[in-house]
């Protein structure tokens, strides 16, 4: 459950994160509020570097206090832990303090729980009663009796503001969504005002300040064994593969080197359900069922070619930035990337006459024609200090001008773009797409090949100075040897030259 509710002291607005899981005994209390500590190593869970819970709270606010009631056994237990940097700031802390309390239940009271000393106690609950929003034992308790058996409370306070002074979150503008304040108001660039309003109201639009809009798509599997509740009414998952047409699934496997595990990967690909009236395109990338990058943009904004065109994969083979919102740039990464625009680009060639465009081998032939008369000309008559492009029979298949088929299907998009428009826009953009589409192709190749020459120069890197302290080590040794055998040499000499003068 997420929503607003209000800071008793002030009546400011706080947010209000509530679950009704298993919740936090003391020890997972404190892994949870500790810096990088993190024991998710599952292949289905996206946590690693151990910092989410501290870094996402304070993005949001500069305070948050946690309740977390748990079941383990015949062990009921009760914690609180107050995470605050405007009490840091204020009593000029060296280093990060997080004060806690924890009571043990027994039969039905509560008893505090110490792991230190009473004293120590004492202080955090002293603390915590100072700085957070509650001002007495009492009112901490309170927080609890909504928790039922088992489940976890965080409350974060004291949210940021933007530089008008106004809270970054809007809570205000719909009662049942929590929004970032301006962001709903950004331009869409559109050819009338009735396509604006439907671009900006598609989730591809709203996810970027409508926190119920991203989690409608924040995982890619439904979720049957738990519900997200905002500001009282429950989220409606949304599948992206849903909500695609002329569908196609495509496999997969990246290289990823010697002695790993094959992996395959199926990325389903499609238009759009509002094609072509609205422009939506991008690959929906997910880690884990956890999405990660929402319709990313692998091929040119404003180009023709993919216009429409939607993806959805899950890609756990690479590792996802530390604040989950990108991706390492790694060589899979890379290869990855120049796949995927591959695929959006051939998926758009065989199938963009079903949402209204012509289709391309048709004129094929004629473009093929064209084309040869462009190239003799230009062989025959190359412009001083410049190349002849060599419009050779590999590339020629994609020069094209996608136009609606008939007048009919031109009119129901009239109000996005007018036939005679859109066959200019796409005339403009085709030829450019292919240099420009090959050009990416050989510079993400390349960039590949740089990855692998560095990783390469980097293990010959290793490799020499492994080398490198082997003979050090090699040679210390016979520097002790040989110190050993002149020590055994003067000795012996030592011992001739005594033998000798006892003789005489």
């Amino acid at each position: 459950m997420v929503d607003k509710v209000n800071n008793p002291r002030d009546n400011s607005p706080m947010l209000l994160f509530q679950d009704d899981g298993g919740g936090m005994d003391p020890e997972g209390i404190r892994r949870c509020m500790s810096l990088g500590f993190s024991n998710k190593k599952s292949k289905t869970t996206i946590g690693q570097y151990g910092n989410g819970f501290k870094t996402s709270t304070m993005r949001l606010g500069a305070d948050a206090i946690v309740f977390s009631r748990a079941n383990r056994g015949s062990c009921e237990t009760q914690s609180i832990g107050l995470l605050s940097y405007t009490f840091l700031r204020r009593t000029i802390k060296d280093d990060i303090f997080v004060p806690m309390v924890d009571f043990q239940i027994l039969g039905g009271q509560q008893a505090p729980l110490t792991y230190g000393s009473q004293d120590d106690w004492d202080d955090s609950l002293r603390i915590i009663l100072e700085w957070s929003p509650f001002s007495s034992k009492e009112k901490l308790m309170q927080q609890f009796e909504d928790l039922e058996s088992h489940g976890t409370k965080v409350l974060i306070y004291n949210l940021w503001m933007n530089d008008e002074g106004l809270l970054e979150l809007d809570f205000d503008d719909d009662d049942e969504d929590i929004l970032l304040r301006n962001q709903s108001n950004t331009t869409v660039s559109s050819r009338s005002q009735s396509h604006k309003e439907m671009v900006q109201l598609h989730f591809s639009s709203t996810l970027r300040y409508s926190l119920r809009a991203y989690a409608s798509i924040l995982y890619l599997r439904k979720f049957s064994n738990f519900q997200i509740i905002l500001r009282g009414k429950p989220v409606e998952q949304v599948r992206i593969a849903d909500e695609l047409k002329f569908t196609k699934s495509v496999t997969y496997k990246p290289q990823m080197g010697m002695g790993s595990e094959d992996v395959s990967v199926r990325i389903t690909i499609g238009f759009a359900k509002e094609a072509p009236v609205l422009g939506i395109f991008g690959i929906n990338v997910y880690h884990k069922n956890r999405l990660i990058m929402p319709f990313w943009k692998v091929v040119q904004e404003g180009s023709s070619r993919g216009r429409c065109v939607v993806g959805v994969l899950e890609a756990n083979f690479i590792e996802p930035a530390h604040d989950k919102q990108d991706f390492e740039r790694t060589p899979l990464f890379i290869r990855l990337e120049t796949k995927l625009r591959h695929i959006i680009l051939d998926y758009w060639k065989n199938n963009c006459h079903h949402i209204g465009y012509q289709e391309i081998n048709s004129k094929q032939k004629g473009s093929d024609k064209h084309s040869n008369g462009l190239k003799q000309k230009a062989q025959q008559q190359p412009f001083a200090g410049q190349h002849v492009i060599d419009l050779s029979a590999d590339v020629q298949p994609d020069v094209h001008v996608e136009k609606p088929v008939s007048l009919n299907e031109a009119n129901a998009v009239h109000s996005v773009m007018e036939p005679t428009e859109l066959s200019e826009d796409l005339e403009e953009h085709d030829s450019f797409d292919i240099l420009a589409g090959t050009s990416i192709e050989k510079l993400s190749e390349e960039n590949i090949q740089l990855f692998g020459r560095r990783e390469e120069l980097q293990r010959r890197e290793t490799e020499l100075k492994q080398t490198i302290e082997d003979l050090e080590r090699e040679l210390g040794e016979a520097k002790r040897k040989c110190t050993h055998l002149v020590t055994q040499l003067g000795i012996q000499k030592k011992q001739e030259q005594t033998a000798q003068r006892n003789v005489i």
